[in-house]
């Protein structure tokens, strides 16, 4: 990769990786957030859920400030917002005021996926840009777990309160980096940076970008169902410790991680093509999913670890071919809120499948639930048939549209 796309890789994921451990550590302080306030399981969770109800809203929008803006201009106002949320959450007083605060942030870091997506795209050339965003979001899985060890370490040192102000003063640090090293973009002719008034409407009216979106969701749908219950099961049907069932969600972070790089580098060598990518690995995830409930009496927990990291990893090839062939088409002015539109998508199923999952779980059991997840496959081979495969193909959905025809 060019010189200038591996800057902006490595600020975007330290970006990436406070955003994570940002608005993980809320699942590390909730008991004693819990214990504090008196909240009942039901308070507690609308304060977490709190935050991805304005973190979907505001994807799109993001994304459309992002292209009109700047993407590096409006990630650095959101790193900044978020971290001033999180610091003002060390300060909150009542169950209301943690609720308000969530809804803040969750605004705040709502800005930042489109973004980034655009701040990259204006410093990487179209035929590296899903290997860069590759990199750049296997920050995911470094931020999930560093939120789990940061988070434990801080609050068994200190209060919550300080964790909070802590997770704060690193974001102000990240905020600083990203002003002082961001590089400038890539000359136009690079990255296709050339636009005309009118297709920012066009895109946001358009099935085919929407379609990308559904395949997103469809992703998600499996992504969230499985990592927010594997836990959860492992405790409940297996009778693990909270502990030892948290270990499980280890390897599937970490070999999704791999799988989402490597699907960022073979969509940059198959020139898009998401179907060569999402029907494999989708096939794959569709066999193992309702085997799971099954694996542990046959014989043991380890074994359906093992299935999970496998399914976590296939999972993650599918990752970035729901971006590819937008984000290696239109042009950089028009990537965040291409992508805005498409990370809404996968919110969506952020906010209906662990709910779906759970009540799934308590009408017909675990078993029913892992299958029921099928759908996510399901939806997704379906999409991936239909819509465009190629740049070429993709542009001419959007044809007699000028700026649509000035990146590769």
């Amino acid at each position: 990769m060019h010189r200038t796309t591996r800057i902006t890789v490595a600020l975007l994921f330290a970006a990436w990786t406070v955003d994570y451990v940002d608005r993980l550590l809320i699942n590390v302080a909730l008991p004693s957030i819990g214990e504090e306030f008196g909240l009942g399981h039901g308070e507690r969770g609308l304060v977490v859920s709190a935050f991805f109800l304005t973190y979907a809203l505001v994807q799109i929008p993001g994304g459309l400030l992002a292209d009109r803006f700047g993407g590096v201009r409006v990630a650095a106002i959101a790193l900044l917002l978020w971290s001033v949320c999180t610091g003002l959450t060390a300060l909150a007083w009542s169950f209301a005021s943690l609720v308000v605060l969530r809804l803040c942030f969750g605004a705040a870091q709502g800005l930042f996926p489109g973004a980034s997506v655009s701040a990259l795209s204006a410093r990487s050339t179209p035929q590296q840009r899903l290997t860069a965003n590759g990199w750049m979001q296997s920050s995911n899985a470094v931020g999930a777990l560093l939120a789990a060890v940061v988070g434990a370490v801080l609050l068994s040192l200190w209060d919550w309160r300080v964790g909070f102000l802590v997770v704060a003063v690193l974001g102000l640090l990240v905020f600083a980096a990203v002003l002082r090293w961001m590089p400038e973009p890539m000359a136009p002719e690079l990255t296709g940076s050339a636009r005309a008034g009118g297709g920012t409407a066009r895109l946001l009216r358009s099935p085919v970008l929407w379609g990308f979106a559904v395949m997103f969701f469809a992703y998600d749908v499996v992504s969230w169902g499985i990592g927010t219950w594997t836990t959860s099961y492992l405790v409940e049907a297996r009778g693990l410790a909270i502990g030892e069932a948290s270990l499980a969600l280890i390897g599937p972070t970490l070999l999704g991680a791999a799988g989402t790089v490597l699907g960022g580098r073979l969509s940059d060598r198959l020139g898009g093509r998401p179907r060569l990518l999402v029907v494999p690995s989708m096939l794959v995830v569709g066999l193992l999913l309702p085997l799971l409930p099954l694996l542990p009496r046959m014989p043991s927990v380890p074994l359906f670890v093992a299935c999970v990291t496998v399914l976590g990893g296939v999972a993650g090839l599918a990752y970035l071919p729901c971006f590819s062939v937008p984000l290696r088409s239109l042009p950089a002015g028009l990537t965040g809120v291409a992508g805005g539109v498409i990370m809404f998508g996968g919110q969506l199923a952020g906010v209906l499948s662990p709910g779906v999952f759970g009540y799934v779980v308590e009408h017909g059991g675990y078993s029913a639930a892992f299958t029921a997840l099928l759908v996510g496959p399901a939806l997704a081979i379906a999409v991936v048939l239909v819509v465009p495969q190629t740049t070429e193909r993709f542009r001419a959905r959007f044809e007699p549209e000028p700026e649509l025809a000035t990146a590769r």
